[in-house]
């Protein structure tokens, strides 16, 4: 039989029979004790489920080294009658992860694109001001947001409000910036974050919490693809042109800066990936 065949069939019977699987209900995951005085780590999740899609880094930071992992809800998604719906969705899926959970506004904030920012700027001023709070307030070592490329205009939106609360910020303040990507691919990712079969499992079952956003769009069921996906991009785009490609199975990707209290600016030069085992604290020393 020709393993290939063989290889794409059990792919193709296990995305077909897992439409069938059960959403949500599952026990919390397995999560460590989280010192009082533990880094903060910001997640700025443009719609609920966000915050798992891309969370791969940020669960390892919670596991791993015992950080205080906290999703912020930018938006509870543009459709109104379902953003009281979608709160608890995100609520179920953050404590079974483990990561805290911060609502910026009841309902979410509204409007958060890029016509928003140009077009109104008091309404884009007071989002702005709600974003600087929870900056102000929880002082994270590190915060994750997504790139400004990042297709979907809610996703552009979040990156633009999050980087201009920053400016309104005293210089003093500094951290560790995370860009994510989901639907639109980065053009310059410099780190690959190898993700284990455990824990993408785990990302996996908190995402079916999203019950009414799974069963529109089955994309809990493509992750494993999409970090497979990152590993032969990433071992490239990341790794260098031509170079050896980690032994990887899963991987998300991201860009990492840092905020001086100015602009973002370079932490080092090329691209690093961070392989299971490996402390993922390490890269924000």
């Amino acid at each position: 039989m020709n393993p290939y065949l063989h290889f794409v069939s059990e792919y193709a019977r296990f995305a077909k029979d897992g439409k069938a699987w059960p959403l949500g209900g599952f026990p919390r995951r397995p999560r460590p004790e989280v010192p009082a005085d533990a880094p903060v780590a910001l997640i700025f999740s443009p719609h609920p489920d966000d915050e798992v899609i891309i969370g791969g880094l940020a669960l390892r930071l919670l596991r791993e080294a015992k950080w205080n992992v906290v999703n912020v809800a930018v938006t509870q998604g543009s459709n109104q009658a379902r953003q009281a719906e979608r709160w608890e969705e995100l609520a179920a899926c953050c404590d079974c992860i483990g990561f805290g959970l911060v609502q910026t506004a009841p309902g979410g904030l509204e409007k958060v694109n890029a016509a928003t920012r140009a077009n109104d700027r008091a309404h884009w001023a007071a989002s702005v001001k709600v974003i600087a709070d929870i900056l102000a307030k929880h002082r994270p070592k590190v915060i994750f947001f997504p790139h400004d490329s990042d297709w979907n205009s809610s996703h552009i939106g979040t990156h633009h409000l999050v980087m201009d609360a920053l400016r309104t910020l005293p210089a003093d303040f500094l951290t560790w910036a995370v860009e994510t990507e989901f639907w639109g691919a980065m053009t310059s990712p410099n780190l690959m974050v190898e993700i284990s079969a455990p824990d993408l499992a785990d990302l996996i079952t908190a995402l079916t919490f999203h019950v009414g956003e799974v069963r529109r769009n089955p994309y809990h069921l493509t992750l494993p693809a999409w970090m497979v996906d990152n590993v032969r991009r990433g071992g490239e785009v990341v790794g260098g042109q031509g170079g050896a490609v980690p032994d990887f199975t899963f991987a998300t990707l991201y860009r990492l800066r840092r905020w001086n209290g100015r602009e973002l600016e370079k932490v080092f030069e090329g691209g690093r990936s961070l392989a299971c085992g490996q402390s993922p604290a390490g890269l924000f020393a």
